[in-house]
Order: C-alpha cells, then sequence, then structure tokens
C-alpha cells in the first residue's frame, strides 16, 4: 500500500449532483437542462392534482348529480355501552354532560351530540346533550336514569 493507490472506502463518496443553472461555462448553460418552452421549462411549475395534459381532466367529465342540503346538521353518535365504559372506568358518577363527552375524546366542542340505543346501560345516569334516539331514551330510562335533550 503506497500513496499511489488510496480511496476512500466503498460508498463513503457520493457524487455530487448536476449543477445547473450557473451559465455558459457549466456546460449546462442556455436552457439548464429544462429544454426549450413548455410549462415544464418555466420557474414555479408544478403539476396540479388530476392534470391530464390539456386533456379534459377526469373528474370534469363526469356528469355532476345529486343534492347536498347545506342545511343538514350532522349529529356524532354515541352508543350506549361507550357511556358504560366511562362508568365502569369511573370516569363519570351520575351525570354525563357535553363537556364530559369532549373531555373523554368521544366529541369535539362543537359539535351535535346524539346518544344511540347500541349495546346496554346498567348504570343509572343523567344525561344531557343533543338527540336520543328512542331506544336509547328507553334504555337511559329503565336504568332509573334521565334524559335531557338540549334541542326542543
Amino acid at each position: 500500500m503506497n500513496l499511489s493507490n488510496l480511496k476512500p472506502a466503498k460508498g463513503s463518496v457520493q457524487k455530487a449532483g448536476k449543477t445547473i443553472g450557473r451559465g455558459q461555462g457549466s456546460g449546462k448553460g442556455g436552457t439548464a437542462t429544462r429544454g426549450h418552452k413548455g410549462a415544464k421549462s418555466r420557474s414555479g411549475y408544478s403539476k396540479k392534482i388530476g392534470f391530464e395534459g390539456g386533456q379534459m381532466p377526469l373528474q370534469r367529465r363526469v356528469p355532476k348529480f345529486g343534492f347536498t342540503n347545506i342545511n343538514r346538521k350532522e349529529y356524532t353518535g354515541i352508543n350506549l355501552d361507550k357511556l358504560q365504559e366511562l362508568v365502569d372506568k369511573k370516569v363519570v358518577k351520575d351525570a354525563v354532560t357535553l363537556d364530559t363527552l369532549v373531555a373523554n375524546g368521544l366529541a369535539h366542542k362543537n359539535d351535535l351530540v346524539k346518544i344511540l340505543g347500541g349495546g346496554e346501560l346498567k348504570a343509572s345516569l343523567k344525561i344531557s346533550v343533543h338527540k336520543f334516539t328512542a331506544s336509547a331514551k328507553a334504555a337511559i330510562e329503565a336504568a332509573g336514569g334521565e334524559a335531557i335533550s338540549l334541542e326542543g
């Protein structure tokens, strides 16, 4: 081994990428490897999602249908068994409010909440949320609790 055959370890030296946009003397002058004209040669170019080279994009070719009611109210559903889990974990004792549900991650603070009749409720709870299904209300009252609706 001598100075004439020294070389770095395999994989330790990475080849530098193309240096472009540094004028004619760089060997990549003129168009800076972007070709001539067209959107891809311009600065700030980014292909839009769904762009098909100028052809009418699929989302515009396909007809729109249906109806979206702008006045629709979307409720977050919570089953009775989730409330029973809160009681089992000793998080709630007798009253369940919107704040309790938000604190335990079952709803967000601006959500409208509806209690659904899935599962069974053994604990006697005073529940005040926006709405109840008929089966949920019956189950809550059968367990000796109270269902208070915040909406009329």
